[in-house]
């Protein structure tokens, strides 16, 4: 693996430690299974790129994706708790529908944007390599996000949120509106994904139909991996292991794809990604059979 192929895994990583936050958010904090995430992304995409191509600021356009994202997270959250739909059925049903919604918003399968102006178009324009450039831009805006969501999650709403995924009933009890923790955290969290979606069309010069499928995949590996090698204690190490786990994971995917013993290919990816997370889930179970094993021999 080359040095562009290596910052580019970290440019990729960084951005999809925006979706790995959404979904610790989800999967973690609220304990709400959402599969709204894989039309999320691709929708925050969409709605960027027809509002950059007709003209809009690209940061009225990037702000127009993440309220797109969160009206998506709002309504998967809205019908399984209005209508008491199961958490994943309530999430396919947005995503399902998002797909033809998202082709709607473009009008086409794709969308160039190339030659557009972007958020990044000032950081392109800079005397430096556009390989360190990207990266750098993409860690101030991956940094920034982290330190408002922590900010918020430390916060007493954010508190009553975290209060409402690991106990529901004991929420209810001290007089928390848990419904609306789960439409708000269901919102907030795929206004993070769509986010995502909106900086990866800006920087990648295109938004597509089929950009989201996988995203639920690379979200849960990099939280996965991140409490896998970090075992975070407190929220904002969780927050932090999130990032790193997506770099991590995409630096090792990078590795697998061009390591040419393997004879893997790009369209391998999903595969790997797989073989990837199901290493990450198996790593803490075999870490506390070895830690009881050192412990019963300490014993005997």
């Amino acid at each position: 693996m080359n040095l562009i192929q290596f910052m580019g895994a970290v440019e990729i990583g960084l951005l999809y430690g925006l979706v790995a936050m959404g979904v610790l958010l989800s999967f973690r904090i609220l304990d709400f299974p959402d599969l709204t995430v894989d039309g999320s992304f691709p929708l925050g995409a969409a709605v960027c790129a027809i509002l950059i191509v007709s003209g809009v600021n690209p940061w009225v356009a990037t702000f127009a994706a993440i309220l797109a994202g969160m009206l998506a997270g709002l309504t998967t959250a809205w019908i399984s708790v209005r209508w008491n739909i199961l958490h994943l059925l309530a999430s396919i049903l947005t995503m399902t529908a998002l797909y033809s919604i998202n082709l709607r918003i473009m009008g086409r399968p794709n969308i160039a944007l190339l030659g557009e102006n972007t958020i990044f178009s000032p950081v392109e324009e800079l005397p430096y390599p556009h390989l360190y450039t990207m990266s750098a831009a993409m860690l101030v805006v991956t940094g920034v996000v982290l330190v408002l969501l922590y900010r918020f999650l430390s916060s007493e709403k954010g508190i009553a949120m975290r209060a409402t995924g690991a106990n529901i009933r004991m929420a209810k009890a001290q007089g928390i509106a848990v419904n609306r923790q789960i439409l708000f955290g269901l919102a907030l969290s795929n206004g993070l994904v769509a986010l995502a979606g909106a900086l990866f069309a800006q920087s990648q010069g295109f938004a597509d139909v089929s950009i989201g499928v996988g995203t639920i995949i690379a979200g849960l590996a990099a939280v996965i991996v991140g409490e896998a090698f970090f075992n975070p204690k407190v929220i904002f190490m969780a927050l932090v292991a999130c990032v790193i786990g997506s770099i991590f994971y995409r630096l090792v995917i990078a590795m697998a794809l061009n390591a040419g013993f393997l004879g893997l290919q790009a369209s391998d990816l999903q595969f790997v990604s797989a073989v990837l997370v199901g290493i990450a889930m198996v790593t803490p179970k075999l870490r506390a059979k070895i830690l009881d094993f050192k412990a019963s021999r300490s014993r005997s």
